[in-house]
C-alpha cells in the first residue's frame, strides 16, 4: 500500500501533493548533473559575451608585428596570431559575435516560423496546404549553396548572415508550432474563444503561445549550436563575419592556414566551437527532460 502511494501508475516517482509545477521541474533539472554543467558553461559564455571589454586583457584588433606567432605564455595565455593580436582576447570577443548571431538568427527564425505555423494551424485547409508546400520548398534548398548564392548577391554582412539563418531555420519552427496548434485547436478553451468571436491574434497570444513555450524553448536551445556551426562555417569560408572583427570561424581559418607554424591558433579557435555546441546541446536535452519528463524516462 505504501509502495503504490509513492509510485505512480507509470512507474515514475509521484510528485508530492501541493508541489508547484515550476519547483518540480527545477528539482528534476537540479538532479541532472550534465544539465547543470551545461548551464554553467552557457552562463560563462554569456558572461564573456556581455563583459568582453572588461574581461579581455588586450584589444582584439590591435596589431603587434613583433609579437606574431607567440606561443602561450603568462602574458598571452593563448598566444598571438599572425598579426601579433592576442588570441584569448579575440576568442572572448568572438563569443559575443557567435551568441549575437545565434540568438538573433534563432529569434528571427522563431518569429517567422511560429507566425506561419499559427496561421497554418488555425487557418483553412487551403492556407495550411499552401504554407506546408512553402515550408517543404524552403527545406529542400541546400543550405550552403543557398547561403553562398545570397551572399554573392548582397555581400557578406551580419544582416545577411542573420537573414540566411532565419530563412533556413524557420521551417523547423513552423512544423513544431503547426503540429502543436492542430492539437490545441480542438481543445475546449480554444473552441470556446472562437465561438465567442475572439480574433486569431487574441487566441494565439492568450491561449496558444503559453502552451507552446515548452517545445519552443527546447527547440531554441537545440538550434543554437547549429546556428553557431553555420556562422563559424561561413566565416571559415570568408563569407561570414569579415576581418578584423573577431570570429571563431575566421580564427579557425587563420589557424588552418598557419597550422604548421602555430598550431595553437587552430586549437584555440576550435575549442570554443566544440564546447559551446556540446553545452547548448546538453542544455537542450536537460530542458526537454524537465518540460517533457516522458522523453527522458527511458534513458
Amino acid at each position: 500500500m505504501a509502495l503504490t502511494s509513492e509510485i505512480g501508475t507509470s512507474g515514475a516517482p509521484a510528485t508530492p501533493a501541493g508541489t508547484p509545477p515550476a519547483w518540480s521541474g527545477a528539482r528534476r533539472f537540479l538532479a541532472n548533473p550534465v544539465g547543470l554543467i551545461a548551464l554553467v558553461v552557457v552562463v560563462g559564455l554569456a558572461i564573456c559575451a556581455l563583459f568582453a571589454p572588461w574581461i579581455a586583457p588586450y584589444d582584439p584588433v590591435k596589431i603587434a608585428p613583433r609579437l606574431r606567432f607567440q606561443p602561450p605564455s603568462w602574458e598571452h595565455w593563448l598566444g598571438t596570431d599572425q598579426l601579433g593580436r592576442d588570441v584569448l582576447s579575440r576568442v572572448i570577443y568572438g563569443t559575443g559575435v557567435a551568441l549575437k548571431v545565434a540568438l538573433s538568427g534563432t529569434l528571427a527564425a522563431l518569429a517567422l516560423g511560429a507566425g506561419l505555423g499559427i496561421v497554418a494551424g488555425l487557418g483553412r485547409r487551403a492556407v495550411d496546404g499552401a504554407l506546408l508546400l512553402l515550408c517543404d520548398a524552403m527545406r529542400s534548398l541546400p543550405l550552403i549553396l543557398f547561403a553562398l548564392a545570397i551572399i554573392a548577391i548582397y555581400g557578406p554582412s551580419l544582416t545577411t548572415l542573420i537573414g540566411i539563418i532565419a530563412f533556413s531555420m524557420a521551417p523547423g519552427y513552423f512544423r513544431v508550432v503547426r503540429n502543436q496548434v492542430l492539437v490545441l485547436r480542438s481543445m475546449d478553451f480554444v473552441t470556446a474563444s472562437q465561438s465567442m468571436g475572439a480574433s486569431l491574434p487574441r487566441i494565439a497570444l492568450t491561449h496558444l503561445l503559453p502552451n507552446l513555450l515548452g517545445p519552443i524553448i527546447v527547440l531554441i536551445a537545440m538550434d543554437i549550436p547549429a546556428v553557431i556551426g553555420i556562422e563559424s562555417g561561413l566565416s571559415f569560408l570568408g563569407q561570414g563575419i569579415q576581418p578584423p572583427d573577431p570570429s571563431w570561424g575566421t580564427m579557425l581559418s587563420d589557424g588552418y592556414s598557419f597550422i604548421r607554424q602555430a598550431p595553437h591558433l587552430a586549437i584555440a579557435a576550435g575549442l570554443p566551437v566544440i564546447v559551446s555546441t556540446v553545452a547548448f546541446t546538453f542544455l537542450g536535452e536537460a530542458l526537454r527532460d524537465v518540460l517533457d519528463p516522458k522523453s527522458g524516462r527511458g534513458r
